[in-house]
């Protein structure tokens, strides 16, 4: 459907139309000339596209990881095409990156804080800042105590059991970069399990997703994370079981 925004005397539904746009980010009202695009609308769409590719293919900043003392680790991803290709290999960390999270690493903790790009630096340059300090803060008002967070370069979902393999925590959340899309490239995800192990299933994971400005709010969802985990770990539990 199309609608000419500046048009006089508009047709019935084409007011109720224009509400929709105004709370949605998707492309409605995309206009055209003959078969073709408009210009606008297809430079809008070449910028978007752009804007998805770089967050893919983009590195998180040093000093975002440095403002938080995480240091980093490496998946068997090895760059960024094989990662791509092969998901697998974002599963599980090089046996350098295991021995360093098992040398620094708290073992046995409450509660494991892992970040990761993901498929999407850009998601944790833009919502870490927010996210970690709430869901800290969460964690303090509910009573759990936070192991040795880190970042994990080249990451997967499945990382989160081979890291619980290696800690042994009761729960662990992992704040990782969604593949973008058309209408935002700086998503982010946050990913639980309760006493995660190689072999655990996707319904045994709960995610809390679209994390970003114009998406589920950064600070709300830590401060929601830090609910959910106390759950977990009350109900020794998580994914489909959790009673929320």
């Amino acid at each position: 459907m199309e609608v000419n925004p500046d048009a006089k005397g508009a047709e019935p539904g084409e007011d109720r139309f224009r509400d929709w746009m105004k709370l949605t980010p998707a492309r409605l009202d995309v206009g055209r000339t003959g078969t073709r695009p408009l210009t606008r609308d297809m430079l809008k769409l070449r910028l978007d596209h752009a804007e998805a590719v770089d967050a893919v293919y983009g590195e998180v900043k040093e000093e975002t990881l440095g403002e938080f003392g995480l240091f980093t680790v490496e998946t068997q991803y090895r760059d960024k095409e094989h990662y791509l290709k092969a998901p697998d290999s974002g599963r599980v960390l090089t046996p350098e990156g295991a021995r360093t999270v098992s040398d620094r690493c708290m073992h046995s903790p409450q509660v494991q804080i892992v970040v990761s790009d993901g498929l999407s630096a850009r998601a944790i340059d833009d919502n870490l800042r927010d996210v970690l300090p709430a869901l800290r803060d969460s964690l303090s008002a509910n009573g759990l105590k936070e192991g040795t967070s880190f970042f994990v370069k080249g990451g997967r979902v499945g990382v989160m059991d081979d890291i619980g393999r290696l800690l042994e925590p009761e729960a662990l959340v992992l704040l990782i970069g969604e593949r973008p899309g058309l209408v935002t490239a700086s998503s982010m995800s946050a990913y639980m399990c309760y006493r995660p192990r190689p072999g655990r299933k996707d319904s045994d994971r709960m995610v809390i997703s679209n994390i970003h400005i114009s998406g589920t709010p950064p600070v709300e969802a830590g401060a929601h994370i830090g609910t959910l985990l106390r759950k977990m770990i009350e109900q020794k539990v998580s994914g489909v079981k959790l009673e929320v």
